[in-house]
């Protein structure tokens, strides 16, 4: 028997702590740092996630749109009638706002000498027409969904400026199968360390140990990264059922997926701050000052209005008096959804959608849909396993 026999057996169980500790260091440096810590360009490192943050984040919403969300079908559940019961006072609110805004800025005198009985009567009529304008703006929306609302613009922003919650995401979904991968590092390194164990007695060259820590780290990660995803269709042996760790797992999957879209990403101030501000505000703007414009043609040809606008106004004071109450419908507007964000999140049911949806979805398009948006990275987390076993085997060698 060798001499150092007891460092010679040590080393299967050397090997599986190196197959796990390699492995649970991967999966950190697949997540963490967020941003990149080292010297740019390339000396350092970036969580791979937190890295292509921008790719994985159009990856994922292009696979949500094209699989499991239609954004008209969703948006056609909006009601407009529903909408203006929850938003009447602040209609009122804005029918006085606008009405006073137009009538300082275009006939100040005027306005300040107008009885307050005719100021009440034409913000009622005012008030009156608003929910239909609204009933127009938003049936205008539903029609021209995809040039009033950028819903690749909105998932992207939101997971790119902020990465913990791209991160979030796989860490919920994956997290029984990061632990699997932890796990297993232990177990296939140590199966792995019985050979190494036999190559070392049979040839003790320095060389072998750091070889075979990098054989290790390297077949621990591709072999749990291999179970998790495969057999995609389940293989049966007797009455033992193999199949991928993940796909096994879909219908728990499905439900923190969609629960952490729904309430992180596709929420009504997030959707609601794109379509205004976001990069098709300017076309939404275009169709608020449409019927804002409109009503205000109504209301001119109507009763005093129409007689006040034929005694002060010209064309380009009525043109000027138009853009003044498109400009302050708009910029109410933001606050006038407050009151339906309930309403929306509830009509537009995005995380029951997503959830039923992404449920039923067969095994190979389960995996289909998110196993592309992390895919190309699984060769570098093999590669850092590998590098990691590598160092660890190296040590082995000096500690012997």
């Amino acid at each position: 028997m060798p001499e150092n026999w007891i460092q010679i057996a040590s080393i299967p169980f050397v090997a599986a702590f190196v197959g796990w500790i390699t492995n649970k260091i991967a999966i950190k440096m697949t997540f963490y740092p967020l941003t990149f810590w080292g010297i740019p360009p390339y000396l350092g490192w970036q969580g791979i996630i937190p890295s292509k943050a921008k790719k994985m984040a159009e990856t994922s919403v292009d696979l949500i749109t094209n699989n499991l969300l239609r954004v008209e079908e969703r948006f056609d559940q909006l009601d407009s009638e529903e909408i203006n019961r929850h938003i009447e006072h602040s209609l009122q609110l804005s029918s006085k706002k606008i009405l006073n805004e137009v009538g300082t800025a275009r006939f100040p005198l005027l306005w300040k000498r107008l009885p307050p009985s005719l100021k009440t009567e034409l913000e009622q009529n005012i008030y009156h027409e608003l929910p239909q304008v609204l009933s127009n703006i938003i049936a205008d929306f539903k029609k021209h969904i995809n040039q009033v609302f950028d819903i690749k613009n909105m998932v992207v922003s939101a997971l790119v400026s902020d990465k913990n919650l791209l991160n979030e995401i796989f860490l919920q979904c994956g997290e029984k199968e990061f632990k699997f991968i932890e796990k297993s590092g232990f177990y296939f390194g140590f199966l792995l360390g019985i050979v190494q164990m036999f190559i070392w007695l049979v040839y003790p060259q320095w060389w072998t140990l750091p070889l075979a820590g990098i054989l290790v780290g390297y077949v621990t990660n591709w072999l749990a990264l291999k179970l998790i995803f495969s057999p995609v269709k389940p293989i049966y042996i007797g009455k033992i059922r193999f199949q991928g760790l993940f796909i096994q797992r879909q219908q728990e999957v499905a439900e923190a997926y969609a629960a952490l879209v729904a309430q992180k990403i596709f929420t009504p101030d997030k959707i609601f701050e794109a379509i205004v501000y976001g990069p098709t505000a300017d076309n939404f703007a275009a169709v608020i000052d449409k019927h804002v414009k409109d009503l205000v043609d109504k209301i001119s040809d109507e009763g005093e209005m129409m007689a006040l606008v034929k005694l002060f106004s010209n064309e380009r004071n009525f043109e000027a008096m138009r853009n003044i109450a498109a400009y302050s419908f708009k910029e109410d507007l933001p606050i006038i959804l407050l009151d339906v964000y309930d309403y929306t999140a509830k009509s537009l049911d995005i995380q029951n959608t997503l959830h039923q949806k992404m449920a039923a979805l067969s095994a190979p398009e389960f995996v289909g849909f998110l196993h592309p948006v992390f895919q190309e990275d699984e060769t570098k987390l093999i590669l850092v396993g590998a590098f990691l076993g590598g160092l660890a085997g190296w040590i082995q060698y000096l500690l012997m």
